[in-house]
């Protein structure tokens, strides 16, 4: 343990500049994952040059998602440049502190602390930055972390709902429907609410309560303070950085990725007075780009050779009560079956826009449903691969069973709550 503790202890120095790819074997090679995203690229491009996407369409694709690859890249490059000046790792040295020692009150600060990451910064950011640092705090805390785990990995999915940057498939939602920021948020809050309600009782029952984690208290750790003017000066640029593009995110509406992209130029330059060593090109998240790209070539393609038919004869388009669950539920099987941006893109295409309800309960199910298997949402995957570079077990007929009841009831929960304030 002792050895462990050291090892955190020296990361917590002097965190190392890494990619937003989880580890993925030896320096230079691709992941099995990253080969994968290339080669949906790759079939992309092929369904382009061989006319089974039309030029123009593609072209209409690309335009499509120009402003939300913006927004993806950026956001990433300014929450890997906040990791690096230890803005997240302060905060949560300093969530454990103010808990106390006592479990029920860091309970509820590490749900408002994954909460806010996500729907402020996205569920990506979660799952990429918060999840090592609150599993590196486990070990002078001495907290259990599959609790701290499990907490970073639900509310990345469940609480992604609230603003179009919580979620890229939020993005593709309020644009199809044409709503604000504000407006998303309007008609989005009390689904939200309910999603992290639900996810914080399924979190204490089965990982947090006193049966579970074997002790009655934690041990509050030291607090982390910049060492120099250098670290001070990273710290609290990246952080106004951050908070800039939080208080932008309801003023500028779609144009939400200038704004992602002005914050992270801000970190980028305090980074390139105070540590220029820190800036490689690896800050840039070409897996999710590729990745997304790719998607909007292969998935229209499907369309077009009956993958719409399929989708249509899941979803259907009743507008009505009956057809809003029935996206949902839709959204939630196929997410876990597949992946929960292809399944939400899929789905989009054949809910008529004028159907929003049903449109929201299709976000809904891909969104907060995508928990049960490990491939369902990109946030998930993630998640689980820091559990294991950490030596984290996740018992996987636990996380199936208990994503199952989550997803079900966080689901219908948040169609109930949309339905009764639309």
């Amino acid at each position: 343990m002792a050895g462990v503790s050291q090892q955190v202890d020296s990361s917590e120095r002097n965190p190392p500049s890494r990619a937003i790819a989880p580890p993925s074997g030896p320096k230079g090679r691709l992941s099995v994952i990253d080969g994968v995203r290339l080669s949906l690229l790759l079939v992309g491009l092929l369904c382009v040059l061989t006319g089974l996407l039309p030029r123009a369409e593609a072209a209409a694709n690309m335009r499509r998602i120009g402003p939300l690859l913006l927004f993806l890249g950026s956001v990433i490059v300014l929450a890997e440049l906040t990791r690096q000046a230890k803005v997240f790792d302060v905060i949560a040295h300093r969530l454990a502190i103010l808990g106390r020692g006592h479990y029920p009150a860091l309970f509820f600060l590490c749900v408002l602390f994954a909460s806010a990451t996500t729907i402020l910064l996205n569920l990506d950011t979660t799952a990429v930055l918060i999840a090592p640092v609150m599993l590196a705090l486990a070990t002078p805390a001495r907290i259990p972390p599959l609790p701290l785990a499990m907490t970073t990995l639900w509310l990345a999915n469940t609480a992604s709902l609230l603003l179009p940057v919580s979620n890229l498939t939020n993005l593709l939602a309020a644009d199809r429907v044409a709503m604000t920021a504000t407006g998303f948020a309007a008609r989005m809050w009390a689904p939200q609410l309910v999603s992290i309600a639900v996810t914080m009782l399924c979190l204490w029952i089965w990982y947090w309560r006193r049966g579970r984690r074997q002790a009655d208290r934690y041990v509050p750790p030291q607090p982390i303070h910049p060492a120099n003017f250098r670290e001070r000066a990273l710290l609290f640029t990246t952080a106004g950085a951050c908070l800039l593009f939080i208080l932008a995110i309801p003023i500028l509406g779609d144009r939400i990725g200038i704004a992602a992209a002005i914050a992270a130029a801000i970190a980028v330059a305090a980074f390139a007075v105070f540590d220029r060593a820190a800036l490689r090109l690896s800050l840039i998240p070409w897996q999710l780009l590729v990745f997304v790209i790719g998607l909007f070539l292969v998935v229209p393609t499907l369309s077009r050779f009956g993958l719409d038919h399929l989708m249509r004869a899941l979803i259907g388009t009743d507008p009505g009560a009956a057809g809003t669950y029935r996206a949902a539920a839709a959204g939630a099987a196929l997410s876990n079956l597949a992946n929960n941006l292809p399944a939400y893109t899929a789905g989009e295409a054949v809910v008529p826009a004028a159907n929003r309800n049903q449109l929201l309960a299709l976000l809904i199910g891909t969104n907060i449903g995508s928990v049960v298997t490990p491939w369902a949402s990109l946030a998930t995957l993630l998640c689980l691969e820091f559990c294991r570079t950490h030596n984290v077990r996740v018992p996987m007929s636990r996380f199936v069973l208990t994503g199952i009841a989550l997803a079900v009831v966080a689901t219908t929960g948040a169609v109930v709550a949309l339905l009764a304030t639309g």
